[in-house]
């Protein structure tokens, strides 16, 4: 799971601001900041985008939108990592949105915050991300995650351009692998597939509420791509939530990927784009499967 001494490392030189910089020329879109529900038009043809907000029971959470301009399509939750909603999370939603799903990117740390708090990792990491976020961080419980995911889904499925006759997914990178799984398990009548991208803590021994002890709440398929050094810190983790899956009846594959924590994500310093390319076509295989 990435922590605050793998940033440190980074930022001490592994990885330069200006290397970051490259996802960045976007910035001015950053809709979601401003926590309105008016469109705004898209830079990618044939797409719409808007920020949005609604109601759950904890607050008002906000969010970005984006979605083919035409049609009903399967809609999909995205947990962003710990830097959260920002340029490089709008981008990921936009290619899925591409792909013909109807994406919405979630500000897990509404309760304290709204909108974007970080342009990208480099910003994170110079402007003390970890100090900042560590008391949101601290709210995001399984039980507040599921409150979320059930209103979450409620609002999903009143949206002009969802198809709520197809199952719902939702994919987590980081800190938001262990939020799919917990997702899954609050509305398991629409979500039907959860895709966990170098996801820390989704193995919690003698934690009743971690994701593995979960699944038999779960009527989802899975996917758990499990970063190199991840693995080789806790190689147990695998095994023990694919024979959870298995126990549970559920349809996981779990697999290393050969890439570090983070490889998924453009502006993450591990970003690599051989793994991504792979991690992005297995999304599309276990979304085409489970969401049809």
């Amino acid at each position: 799971m990435c922590d605050e001494t793998q940033l440190d490392t980074w930022a001490r030189g592994v990885i330069s601001r200006r290397q970051f910089g490259a996802l960045s020329g976007a910035a001015a879109l950053a809709a979601c900041a401003s926590g309105t529900s008016e469109s705004k038009a898209s830079v990618t043809a044939g797409l719409k985008e808007q920020g949005v907000s609604f109601a759950t029971p904890d607050g008002t959470m906000d969010g970005f939108l984006v979605q083919p301009d035409k049609g009903k399509h399967p809609a999909v939750i995205l947990w962003p990592d710990i830097a959260s909603i920002r340029e490089s999370k709008r981008n990921i939603a936009r290619a899925l949105a591409g792909a013909g799903y109807t994406v919405l990117v979630v500000n897990p740390y509404y309760r304290d915050v709204a909108g974007e708090q970080f342009t990208d990792f480099a910003d994170f990491i110079a402007d003390g991300g970890f100090g900042k976020v560590g008391p949101w961080r601290g709210k995001l419980t399984a039980e507040a995650i599921m409150r979320d995911a059930t209103a979450i889904t409620g609002w999903l499925d009143k949206q002009d351009g969802v198809d709520t006759a197809r199952g719902i997914g939702t994919q987590g990178y980081c800190m938001g692998g262990p939020f799919t799984v917990w997702s899954a398990a609050a509305v398991p009548g629409r979500i039907k597939a959860a895709a966990s991208f170098h996801g820390g803590g989704l193995v919690r021994p003698d934690n009743p509420m971690s994701p593995h002890a979960l699944l038999g709440k779960v009527d989802a398929s899975l996917l758990i791509a499990v970063a190199q050094d991840d693995d080789a810190k806790a190689p147990a983790d695998k095994t023990t939530f694919a024979e959870a899956a298995k126990a549970a009846d559920v349809t996981a594959t779990v697999e290393v990927y050969a890439g570090d924590h983070g490889w998924m994500v453009p502006d993450s310093p591990a970003y690599n784009v051989a793994a991504a390319t792979k991690g992005e076509a297995d999304l599309l295989a276990l979304y085409g499967a489970a969401l049809a």
